[in-house]
């Protein structure tokens, strides 16, 4: 029996009903946010499925969310899905001992 997202489903309605109960979020509406959930399932089991030798997982995320499928003794991987913790508001703010990546470290003329 191959693995698809419907194999999934309850995983992703129970992920879907926190998300709507407990999740603020101003990038994604509830629809949106299941839309994006299937869009990473499908990139979580294709993940899976190219995953190298010895390799044991397939993830997939984006700013709000992880998913990754584990292998297990069964033929259904494992399913975790997590919310990131993620503010819009929170300015990244590096010591002022490290460089942003790309910036250009000063020179002595």
């Amino acid at each position: 029996m191959p693995v698809t997202i419907q194999t999934f489903k309850k995983e992703i309605a129970a992920a879907v009903k926190a998300y709507e109960k407990y999740v603020i979020c101003l990038d994604k509406t509830p629809e949106d946010f299941e839309a994006a959930m299937n869009s990473l399932m499908q990139k979580a089991l294709a993940a899976y499925e190219q995953r190298g030798p010895g390799m044991r997982h397939g993830l997939a995320l984006d700013k709000q969310v992880t998913i990754i499928l584990s292998q297990s003794d069964d033929a259904r991987p494992l399913c975790g899905i997590y919310f990131n913790l993620h503010s819009p508001y929170q300015k990244s703010s590096l010591p002022s001992t490290v460089k942003a990546i790309g910036s250009k470290p000063a020179t002595d003329e």
